[in-house]
């Protein structure tokens, strides 16, 4: 990696955690792991870029961290927990996590969405960056506009963030899920009809600028830009 990031691994058990940091260091990440799970959110002080959060721990649970974390931090907050029920996912997500990872868990697929997340978050934030482009459409990420030719488009939160996300990972398909909880790092909820609402008049307003098809359904797995 061109830049180093710092991970924060809050995982209670030791070989688990170990596991990560070794792994983690081979990709050229910073990291280090919470020892003192009574104090978790002091170690924010040393402003990680992402953090990995076992659900349970010791004196109180990841909810109750990630709740504390999200009162004055947008660092992206990755669950890793042996806990499936829905229920629990459910509320990993609205409680302010931006994705959650199932124990027991592929090393590779792990490594594969901190990347994707610390990628996404961060590359955005660089003040060398400021337009994404794909087939000659532009996404100006100063002000929140969309390009095509000589027309231009203001657009919504919501629509920015559908359509950043799309870019970065233009050429795949995005589930719903993932567009969902894009837009859930900055709303308290958003339901699945509101994401519907939010790509329907995204495609409308690129429509109205000449752009036809550019957002493409993929029945039961998402939305790819052709």
């Amino acid at each position: 990696m061109d830049d180093k990031f710092n991970i924060m691994i809050v995982e209670d058990e030791q070989k688990i955690a170990q596991m990560i940091e070794e792994n983690l260091i081979k990709w050229g990440y910073d990291v280090f792991s919470v020892k003192d799970f009574q104090k978790v959110e002091e170690y924010l002080s040393v402003k990680p870029h992402l953090v990995l959060l076992d659900i349970n721990l010791p004196y109180y649970d990841g909810f109750y961290w990630c709740e504390k974390i999200r009162k004055y931090s947008n660092v992206p907050i990755v669950f890793v927990s042996s806990r499936n029920e829905k229920m629990d996912i459910m509320m990993a997500i609205n409680m302010g996590g931006d994705d959650f990872i199932q124990k027991p868990f592929s090393m590779d697929i792990l490594v594969t969405k901190i990347n994707a997340i610390v990628r996404r978050t961060y590359t955005y934030l660089s003040p060398s960056l400021e337009v994404l482009k794909h087939n000659e459409l532009t996404l100006n990420l100063k002000n929140s506009t969309v390009m095509f030719g000589e027309k231009e488009s203001e657009l919504t939160k919501n629509e920015f963030k559908i359509l950043t996300v799309l870019f970065e990972n233009k050429q795949e398909i995005i589930s719903r899920d993932t567009l969902m909880r894009a837009l859930w790092e900055d709303e308290s909820f958003i339901d699945d009809n509101t994401l519907t609402v939010n790509i329907n008049r995204l495609r409308r307003k690129l429509t109205e600028m000449g752009v036809e098809d550019y957002i493409q359904t993929k029945k039961g797995q998402g939305y790819i830009l052709i």
